[in-house]
C-alpha cells in the first residue's frame, strides 16, 4: 500500500482522481480501525495533515467556514459558534474522549456518515452546507442532502469534503444538543439536536433533528411546525415528539432496541426544547 502526504489540496485531489481505490486519511480514528478489522483495504492512503488550507474555523461574510481537517477539540472550544450555530460546537464536545477529540476531524467524521455520530445530526439541524471539491471544481450541498444512507454520502469518485459552512445566526436564536449512549464517549443510541429562535420565550422557528434512529439524520416538518408558537411545556410538545418518533426508522442493535430508541426521542425532545429556550442569547459580532 502506498502512502502519500501532499502539501496542497490540488495535489491531494490529483492523487485521489488517479487512483479510484485510494482513501483520504484525516485524523485516522475511524479509517484506522476499519483497516485493522479488514473492512476496507485501500490501495493507497492520502494524508491530508499537511494541507494548511483545510484547518481552522474562519469567520466569513456568510457566517463561519470550518475546514475539513479541523479537529473536534477546536470546534468544541470555539466560542464564536454561538446561538443557532452553537449546536455544532455542542455536538463536537460530545464526541468520544479528549484524546479522540484532539485528533479526529470534522471532515473525516462526516465523510464516514455514521448516523449515530454526533456531527451529522447537528449539521442537519444547523442547516449547514457541505463543500465538496474535485479536480474539476467545487460544489456545496445542504447537510440533509449530503447524508444518503448508512455510511453513504453524496461524494462522487475523485471528490472530498473540504469545508463545512454555517450561516450567521439570527438574533434570538439558540441551540441545544443531547444524546444517550451506553457509556460516556460512545456513539449515540439516540440523539436530538435543536437549532431555532425564541422571542419572549416562545419559539418562532425550529429545526429539530434526531440521530441514531435511521439511516440518516431524521427531520420532521410536522414536528418543527408543532414547536413553533410553543413555550417549554406547551401542549403541542408531546405531539411534536410523536411526529418525530413517527419519522424515525430505528433498528435493534447492541446499543438498544428500536422501541427503546423511540422512547428516548419522546423524552429527549422536551428537554432539548426547554434547554434551547433557556439558553437563548443575543448574537454578538
Amino acid at each position: 500500500m502506498h502512502y502519500h502526504q501532499p502539501d496542497s489540496l490540488e495535489q491531494a485531489l490529483a492523487l485521489l482522481e488517479d487512483d479510484a481505490d485510494a482513501r483520504c486519511i484525516a485524523g485516522g480514528a475511524t479509517l484506522g480501525a476499519m483497516m485493522n478489522a479488514d473492512l476496507v483495504k485501500p490501495s493507497a492512503l492520502i494524508s491530508l495533515k499537511a494541507i494548511r488550507s483545510l484547518k481552522g474555523v474562519v469567520a466569513t461574510a456568510e457566517g463561519f467556514s470550518i475546514g475539513a481537517m479541523t479537529t473536534h477539540q477546536t470546534v468544541a472550544r470555539d466560542v464564536r459558534l454561538q446561538a443557532g450555530a452553537a449546536v455544532v460546537r455542542l455536538a463536537a464536545g460530545h464526541i468520544g474522549h479528549p484524546a479522540i477529540r484532539a485528533v479526529g476531524t470534522i471532515g473525516g467524521s462526516i465523510s464516514h456518515a455514521d448516523p449515530a455520530a454526533d456531527y451529522p445530526t447537528a449539521l442537519v439541524a444547523a442547516d449547514a452546507q457541505i463543500e465538496i471539491a474535485s479536480r474539476t471544481g467545487r460544489r456545496r450541498l445542504p447537510a440533509h442532502e449530503f447524508f444518503i444512507s448508512y455510511y453513504t454520502t453524496a461524494l462522487e469518485p475523485g471528490e472530498m469534503v473540504v469545508a463545512v459552512h454555517l450561516a450567521t445566526p439570527m438574533q434570538g436564536s439558540s441551540s441545544a444538543y443531547r444524546k444517550v449512549g451506553r457509556c460516556e464517549g460512545d456513539f449515540a443510541t439516540a440523539s436530538v439536536a435543536f437549532s431555532g429562535a425564541f422571542v419572549e420565550g416562545k419559539c418562532v422557528s425550529a429545526s429539530i433533528v434526531v440521530g441514531g434512529c435511521g439511516a440518516t439524520p431524521i427531520r420532521s416538518i410536522d414536528a418543527n411546525s408543532l414547536l413553533v408558537g410553543m413555550h417549554p411545556g406547551g401542549p403541542r410538545i408531546a405531539d411534536a415528539a410523536e411526529a418525530l418518533v413517527d419519522a424515525c426508522d430505528p433498528i435493534d442493535d447492541v446499543r438498544g432496541s428500536a422501541n427503546y430508541r423511540r422512547e428516548l426521542v419522546r423524552r429527549l425532545l422536551p428537554r432539548v426544547f426547554a434547554q434551547a429556550a433557556g439558553t437563548q442569547i443575543a448574537v454578538t459580532h
